[in-house]
């Protein structure tokens, strides 16, 4: 199981609301707020990354189950041919001989050519399933990657948060805010797709 990206908030809190406490102003409560809003949504994000992720990863281990009973399918199928040819060649033996084969190694020949277009139906049918299954663990991992990201782009949000209460640049808090918004993007992007 991945692990799930890690927001460390509690430290970054604490120093911002002893900076309130200090110097007090608007410019520090609204990053103080801004920081906690980027925090909550990293922290929801963090939690979509890991679900997607280990959900991505219970598909392929479906999809390499369906990929086994595939597999087994065309092995019975290869069996099933592999006896009609044997039934085959005791009917030429018999043949060959001027004789007419026995009607039961005819039909079972004919039984056992019957019962491969069943399999192979079968393996068939497996097979697209474990495609399918393939296609939407690919999807989900594409989208736990964007919500990795996402959840990068709000932890760097929230340090650039961290050094505006300590400089106080306002540039370095619009900065934060650009960041968090693309985060937010990078969230909603999958549903807008």
């Amino acid at each position: 199981m991945p692990e799930e990206p890690e927001v460390e908030t509690e430290k970054l809190h604490e120093m911002i609301h002893e900076q309130l406490e200090h110097a007090g102003g608007g410019l520090l409560r609204r990053v103080a707020l801004t920081t906690a809003l980027l925090a909550a949504i990293a922290a929801l994000a963090a939690e979509q990354a890991g679900g997607t992720a280990n959900e991505a990863l219970a598909l392929r281990t479906e999809a390499a189950q369906l990929q086994a009973q595939a597999s087994d399918q065309w092995a019975y199928y290869q069996a099933k041919g592999i006896k009609a040819e044997v039934r085959e060649a005791t009917a030429s033996v018999w043949r060959a001989a001027g004789k007419s084969p026995p009607a039961e190694i005819v039909a079972a020949a004919q039984r056992e050519t019957a019962a491969q277009a069943v399999i192979e139906r079968e393996a068939r049918r497996l097979e697209r399933e474990r495609d399918a299954k393939v296609a939407e663990s690919r999807e989900l991992m594409h989208r736990h990657e964007l919500l990795a990201f996402a959840v990068a782009l709000f932890q760097v949000a929230i340090a650039l948060g961290a050094v505006t209460a300590l400089t106080r640049i306002r540039a370095l808090w619009w900065a934060s805010l650009l960041t968090g918004a693309v985060g937010i993007v990078l969230i909603a992007l999958p549903s807008l797709r």
